[in-house]
């Protein structure tokens, strides 16, 4: 009869598991590498953006998180156009 030890079959089991979830990680980022950029957004139709804006009189700042284009034109506070704020990295 074979005598099977419980830890030999633990790491063979944790040895499956992890090169499963290596070879998934794996095909994951290489689909990722080969899927072809979403075709922009229609004119008019409004995008994801993540910028951040300063009033130079007031110090009031506001982040917007949606715009018709790319390149937002600043917003106006206090009868100015407000100071776009660089982001922190």
């Amino acid at each position: 009869m074979l005598a099977i030890d419980f830890a030999g079959v633990m790491w063979f089991l944790g040895a499956v598991f992890i090169f499963f979830f290596v070879w998934r990680v794996g095909v994951g980022l290489l689909r990722s590498m080969t899927t072809p950029l979403p075709a922009p957004p229609p004119e008019g139709e409004l995008r994801k953006v993540n910028v951040r804006y300063r009033c130079s009189l007031c110090g009031v700042e506001i982040r917007m998180t949606m715009a018709p284009e790319e390149d937002p034109v600043a917003p106006r506070h206090c009868m100015e156009d407000m100071d776009f704020v660089a982001p922190v990295e």
